[in-house]
């Protein structure tokens, strides 16, 4: 009978996504997620202790066994002899969009690229790095985007706060020129009441305001 590390180990491998120190738990039936993560640890462990060409990784809320980066030159050999498509420029901007401002709208990614993400939107749905998180209260209620476990894995990121930070931030034209304009119209009222001879002093008892010399 195999070893009970043995066993995490097989999992890890036969999982296409990480697995959760509760599945661990619960396929293993443990006392706790805590004991599954322990024995985690000790698969690491013995990984690094016999210089294999697997590691233990925790990525998207769970544990996957991925290769090291010293055997990455033959896995460019055997990546370069796949038919699967690569993600295009086009969708790689739309997924930083999705990233750093989810849950985002179709027309608010629209104006951040300033192009129709129609296609775009919809391929990234395929390949399963984004989803559908609803709709917005809006005219039209679009529905609302966020990226998924599967994005997170393919970058390498155990949450949303492993993402690079950046300078500035993703603004979208039509809310920020609206926003400006709210801004500035109650400026706007005063300088044009300001300069109507004809509206009265609040504190003058009725009395018109003239223009001084």
């Amino acid at each position: 009978m195999p070893e009970i590390i043995d066993v995490v180990e097989a999992l890890l491998f036969a999982s296409d996504t990480p697995v959760e120190a509760s599945r661990i738990q619960e396929v293993l039936d443990l006392e706790s997620p805590a004991v599954a993560r322990e024995l985690v640890e000790s698969l690491r462990g013995r990984l690094d202790a016999e210089g294999r060409a697997l590691q233990v990784m925790e990525v998207g809320g769970g544990f996957r066994l991925v290769t090291r980066p010293e055997v990455a030159p033959w896995l460019v050999k055997l990546a370069r002899s796949r038919t699967r498509s690569r993600l295009s420029r086009p969708s790689l901007e739309t997924l930083a969009i999705i990233g750093y401002r989810q849950p985002v709208s179709r027309p608010e990614v629209d104006s951040i690229r300033g192009v129709n993400s129609d296609a775009v939107l919809e391929n990234l749905l395929e390949r399963r790095m984004i989803r559908i998180a609803g709709r917005k209260e809006s005219p039209g209620r679009p529905f609302l985007y966020e990226t998924t476990r599967e994005f997170l894995v393919a970058f390498g990121l155990r949450d949303l706060g492993d993402l690079p930070r950046v300078e500035g931030e993703l603004i979208v034209p039509e809310l920020a020129e609206a926003a400006a304009a709210q801004l500035t119209e109650p400026e706007h009222e005063e300088t044009a009441a300001a300069a109507d001879p004809t509206e009265q002093d609040p504190g003058s008892g009725g009395d018109r305001v003239t223009a001084s010399s």
